[in-house]
């Protein structure tokens, strides 16, 4: 019969004592700024709809879009479309096995957090 004593067994790493590397949490966010676009695009075609359907409608949707919070969700939408394509524009250069080493992989990591901001805060001063 198999031994049922696991008290002396090590335990698999656990949340508790993983320490979260930069490429984990940048492929996390990279899932996470995927799907916060979709929200984002069906925010605006929700927009557009309204705008197609009554002047009252609209006034709802464009209320919302253009409060505190609407203003918030784009801009934040914005970060998460060009953190998303420059991870993506990350993941095509290691799909040619070019940075795949632990400093390049952190640098290119560090470059598109920093990349997404600095685009993000130069299309929000142009537009």
């Amino acid at each position: 019969m198999a031994d049922v004593n696991r008290g002396n067994r090590p335990l698999s790493p656990h949340m508790s004592i993983y320490r979260p590397q930069l490429t984990s949490i940048s492929s996390i966010l990279t899932r996470i700024t995927g799907n916060a676009i979709l929200l984002a695009a069906l925010l605006i075609v929700w927009w557009f709809l309204a705008a197609a359907t009554s002047p009252e409608y609209f006034a709802i949707a464009n209320g919302v879009l253009t409060s505190w919070f609407g203003d918030l969700v784009m801009f934040l939408s914005l970060w998460g479309l060009w953190y998303h394509t420059l991870a993506g524009i990350r993941h095509l250069i290691w799909d040619y096995a070019i940075g795949l080493d632990l400093d390049t992989a952190y640098k290119l990591g560090y470059a598109v957090i920093g990349g997404s901001v600095v685009l993000t805060l130069l299309t929000v001063a142009l537009i």
